[in-house]
C-alpha cells in the first residue's frame, strides 16, 4: 500500500534536510581548507602592498628607532594586521642588516629565518609556494620546533633595498572541520527529528482535508451525493471541496433527471411493446373472427350463382345464412369501432345525473322480444329512483352488454335478475343469470378483447368477445369498477357507480 500523503510530507521533507546537512558537512570537509588558505595568503599580500606604498611615497627609516611620520604609518601598520590578524612583520635593509621595523616578540628568531631565507641556509626546510610575484612569494612552511605551520610572505619592496617578512601561524584547519561537522553532527540530528515531529503534525492541518476529499470521491463514485465536505477553509482545497459539493448536488439532480427520462422512456418504449402486441393479437382475432362469416357467405353466394337452389325455399334458407352472416359482422365491426373509439379516442365521459332504475327499465323494455326469444324470466328488484353520475349513453351500453351476455348463457331455470345495492357513495348494479359456474381461471381474461370460455357455443349465438372488453373500458373511463362473481346456481355480473348524496 503506498504511504500516505501526510508520510510522504515527511519523508520528503526530513530527506531534504538530510541532504543539506550532508551536503554542509562535505563543504566543511573538501573545501573549508582551501578558503581558509586563500583567506590568509590575501591578507599576507594586502600587507605587503599596503607597506610598499608606504615606502614609495615616504621616506624609507635608517635606523631600527628613526622616528617621523613614515616609521609612525608602518608601525601602525604592523599594529594593526598584528592585532587583527595575528601577523608578525619584520622589514630589514638589506644593504646593512639593519631591522627597521619589527612586530616580532622575539626579533631575533624571526630575523634569522629572513636572513637564511636569502641566503640559502634554509633551504632543507620544507615548504610550498603558494603565490609567487616578482618581488615576492607567499609559502607555506612548517617550524619543527614549535611543531607550528606559518603562512610567510618574503620579498623586497619596490626600491628593492628593503626586505620584509610578514609571517602568520595556520591553525589546524583539520581539527577545526572535524569539530565543525561534529557539532553540525548533533545539532543537525536535533534539528531534523523535531522537523519532523513538527511537520508531522502540521502537515495534518494540509493532509486532513485532502483524506476528506479522497472519501468524498469515493462515495461520489458509488452514486453516494448526500455526503459532502465540511471544510472551512478559504485556501484552494477549501474551494475545491465547496466546487465538489455544488458538482456533488448537480450530478444527483442530473442523474434523478436521466432517471425520470429512462423510466419515462421505458413506459414509452413498453406502451409501444404493448400496442404492437394489441396490434398483432387484434389483427389476428379479427381475422380469425372474420374469416368464418366470410367463408359461409362466400359458400353460399357461390351456390346461389351456379343455381343448385332452384326451388324458392332453398333460396330464401341460403340468402337468410348470407344476410345473418353479414349482420354478425357488421355487428363486430360496429363493436370495434366502439372499443377503438373508447381506447384510443376522446374517452372523456360527459358526467350528468340521472335515474339508473329508469335506464335499466329502458333497456328491458327494448329487449323483452329477445327476452321472449329466450324464454327467458327477468326480474328486476328496485324501489323509487336511484339518481347516479355518469355517462347515461355508455352505462345504458353497459347494462345492455350484461343483459345480452346473460340471456346468451341463462340455462336451468332460465332466470336473470337484476338489483341495486348502495354501499357508501356507490351504487352497485348487479345483474345475474342461472347457469353453468365460469372458471375462475378465465374469469380474469373475460376482459381481453375475443376472449371466449366455450367457443362453441359463443359462435352458436354469434358472440364476439368484444361486449366485456367494451364494458371494462366505459368504466375504467368513469374510474370505477366492475367484476365478475360465481355465485349459486348462477354467475353475477356488476358494476359500480357514483351515486348522488
Amino acid at each position: 500500500m503506498r504511504p500516505s500523503i501526510r508520510t510522504r510530507f515527511t519523508l520528503t521533507f526530513a530527506g531534504l534536510t538530510a541532504v543539506i546537512l550532508f551536503s554542509i558537512w562535505g563543504v566543511n570537509t573538501w573545501l573549508l581548507e582551501s578558503f581558509y588558505t586563500q583567506d590568509k595568503v590575501k591578507i599576507l599580500v594586502d600587507a605587503y602592498e599596503q607597506i610598499d606604498n608606504v615606502l614609495l611615497n615616504g621616506k624609507v627609516p635608517t635606523g631600527p628607532y628613526s622616528e617621523g611620520d613614515d616609521a609612525d604609518e608602518l608601525s601602525n601598520i604592523c599594529q594593526e594586521f598584528g592585532e587583527k590578524y595575528n601577523t608578525t612583520i619584520i622589514i630589514m635593509d638589506s644593504t646593512t642588516g639593519n631591522v627597521l621595523i619589527s612586530s616580532a616578540r622575539d626579533r631575533e628568531f624571526l630575523t634569522d629565518r629572513l636572513l637564511k631565507a636569502w641566503d640559502g641556509t634554509a633551504v632543507k626546510e620544507k615548504y610550498q609556494i603558494l603565490e609567487k610575484e616578482d618581488n615576492y612569494l607567499v609559502r607555506r612552511s612548517f617550524n619543527p620546533r614549535l611543531e607550528t605551520a606559518y603562512l610567510e610572505c618574503l620579498g623586497y619592496f619596490s626600491d628593492e633595498s628593503t626586505m620584509v617578512m610578514i609571517s602568520t601561524p595556520v591553525a589546524s584547519i583539520w581539527e577545526s572541520v572535524a569539530i565543525s561537522n561534529r557539532f553540525l553532527a548533533y545539532v543537525g540530528a536535533a534539528a531534523l527529528l523535531i522537523s519532523c515531529v513538527i511537520i508531522y503534525f502540521v502537515t495534518r492541518q494540509i493532509t486532513s482535508p485532502i483524506q476528506q476529499l479522497s472519501k468524498l470521491s469515493v462515495q461520489m463514485s458509488h452514486l453516494d451525493f448526500d455526503a459532502k465536505y465540511t471544510g472551512k477553509g478559504k485556501d484552494e482545497i477549501g474551494i475545491l471541496g465547496q466546487n465538489m459539493n455544488v458538482l456533488s448536488d448537480r450530478l444527483k439532480e442530473t442523474i434523478g433527471e436521466l432517471k425520470s427520462a429512462n423510466n419515462q422512456l421505458q413506459k414509452d418504449i413498453n406502451e409501444k411493446i404493448q400496442i404492437d402486441e394489441m396490434r398483432k393479437e387484434f389483427i389476428s382475432n379479427v381475422s380469425h373472427e372474420l374469416k368464418t362469416p366470410i367463408a359461409l357467405i362466400q359458400g353460399y353466394a357461390e351456390g346461389l350463382s351456379e343455381g343448385m337452389c332452384e326451388d324458392p325455399e332453398s333460396r330464401d334458407y341460403y340468402c337468410g345464412v348470407i344476410v345473418d352472416e353479414a349482420n354478425k359482422m357488421n355487428k363486430m365491426v360496429r363493436q370495434l369501432l366502439d372499443l377503438a373509439a373508447l381506447e384510443f379516442g376522446d374517452n372523456t365521459p360527459v358526467m350528468e345525473c340521472f335515474d339508473i332504475v329508469e335506464l335499466i327499465r329502458g333497456v328491458l323494455s327494448s329487449a323483452d322480444i329477445l327476452i321472449q326469444q329466450h324464454e327467458a324470466r327477468v326480474e328486476f328488484e328496485a324501489q323509487g329512483p336511484v339518481p347516479v353520475w355518469a355517462d347515461e349513453f355508455k352505462i345504458e351500453e353497459v347494462v345492455t352488454n350484461y343483459l345480452n351476455n346473460a340471456l346468451n348463457h341463462v340455462e336451468g331455470e332460465k332466470k336473470i335478475r337484476i338489483w341495486l345495492e348502495r354501499q357508501d357513495e356507490n351504487v352497485y348494479v348487479h345483474v345475474y343469470n342461472t347457469g353453468q359456474h365460469i372458471p375462475e381461471e378465465d374469469i380474469p381474461n373475460l376482459w381481453t378483447k375475443f376472449y371466449k370460455v366455450d367457443k362453441a357455443r359463443t359462435r352458436e349465438y354469434g358472440g364476439s368477445g368484444i361486449g366485456l372488453s367494451i364494458v371494462k373500458a366505459i368504466m375504467d373511463s368513469h374510474n370505477k369498477t366492475c367484476g365478475i362473481t360465481n355465485t349459486e346456481g348462477g354467475v353475477d355480473f356488476w358494476f359500480s357507480l357514483d351515486g348522488k348524496a
